[in-house]
């Protein structure tokens, strides 16, 4: 309970720091931060799994805004030798060195674009944020799921969070399995319109690698999502080209809103992802909203999942009963199908089952996804 209160003590001050002033990241010198004395390595101790990469990263900016400048170039310094092309490191180290005459005041004191160097500040920022917020430890989201028997995986990506997450299925329910930074579309999530470099929010399925030559842009490697899904058609929403793709060889990750809508990992992280991804069909689901359990026991046969299933069951029997009226009242005034909505479906079955055929339904293999709320 102390180690938590500590690091969430130090969360608070940290994001605190983060969020003073449009020019900086963290006040390096502050005396809050300073004050707490906890070896920096010690902090992290109780996230085990962490990637390796943002675990240094976050570790390096701990020790510099307490004034531990030489533990934080080795920290920098092993981050690099690590990822190596991993330019926000780079800019950290710029900014040590400098510093070596003067306190550090402020993020980026290299010669670098400014908008370069302000998307390097916000995924530093979007990465301390994620480390030590609650979500973080808290890892099953509020979701109702019954996967068929051909799928074992299920992505889930937060938009606010900037993060994507791997789950397995078990008996009991969704098991956390990894998480991962990634950059969503320059404008955010809830796309509608083509162009509006915005990344889509909703369930998708992901398609195998894509084989033919890609330039050097998507890394190593691409996995399309069906996006426009049904329901995006139904609602009039346009574009195509939704990825999941790798970065450049000389870029190790980017800034968390820089991409035309894609959902972008760094390499390793795509490539710790690609023995899940082979087979295709991965449902992956895109939120804004993410609501986040404290217990880590979502069950897969939960009860809006059972009550699903029995009004499916109990369609399956109507429809069987060729009680046309019956069967009807199964369908909500919003149903609609590729030929129309539910008046034309009505009409339709109204024709097909006048003469009351014998008929046997059988329904299997069935999967149920909870759909993000802001649909």
């Amino acid at each position: 309970m102390k180690e938590r209160l500590k690091l969430n003590q130090l969360q608070t001050r940290l994001l605190q720091s983060a969020l003073v002033g449009s020019l900086m990241l963290l006040p390096w010198s502050a005396t809050a931060i300073h004050q707490d004395r906890t070896p920096a390595d010690k902090l992290f101790n109780n996230k085990p799994g962490r990637d390796l990469v943002e675990k240094l990263l976050v570790e390096s900016l701990v020790q510099i805004s307490r004034g531990e400048t030489k533990p934080a170039m080795d920290t920098i310094n092993k981050l690099i030798k690590t990822a190596p092309n991993y330019k926000l490191a780079h800019l950290i180290r710029g900014d040590l060195l400098s510093a070596q005459g003067q306190p550090i005041s402020t993020f980026g004191n290299a010669k670098i674009h400014p908008k370069q160097i302000e998307g390097l500040r916000e995924e530093a920022r979007t990465r301390l944020n994620y480390y030590f917020s609650v979500d973080s430890s808290r890892k099953i989201p509020n979701i109702d799921v019954q996967m068929p028997k051909g799928q074992q995986h299920l992505i889930l990506i937060d938009t606010v969070q900037s993060r994507l997450f791997l789950y397995k299925k078990s008996a009991s329910g969704l098991q956390y399995h990894s998480d991962y930074y990634v950059t969503i579309g320059k404008n955010g999530a809830n796309k509608w319109i083509e162009g509006d470099k915005r990344t889509p929010t909703g369930l998708y399925f992901t398609s195998k690698k894509i084989t033919s030559q890609l330039s050097d842009f998507y890394g190593d490697g691409a996995y399309p999502l069906n996006y426009p899904n049904e329901l995006d058609l139904h609602q009039n929403k346009t574009g195509y080209g939704i990825w999941l793709h790798g970065t450049p060889k000389d870029t190790y990750s980017r800034p968390p809103r820089a991409s035309d809508g894609c959902v972008v990992l760094s390499n390793p992280d795509l490539n710790k992802l690609a023995p899940v991804l082979k087979a295709g069909n991965v449902p992956v689901i895109i939120s804004d909203n993410i609501q986040w359990l404290d217990k880590k026991d979502n069950s897969i046969n939960s009860k809006d999942i059972a009550s699903v299933n029995q009004a499916l069951n109990k369609w399956r029997q109507d429809w069987i009963s060729q009680n046309t009226k019956q069967y009807l009242n199964n369908y909500s005034r919003d149903f609609f199908y590729q030929g129309g909505t539910l008046t034309e479906w009505s009409e339709h079955k109204r024709r097909v089952q006048a003469n009351k055929p014998k008929i046997k339904v059988q329904v299997d293999n069935i999967s149920m996804y909870s759909y993000p709320t802001n649909v």
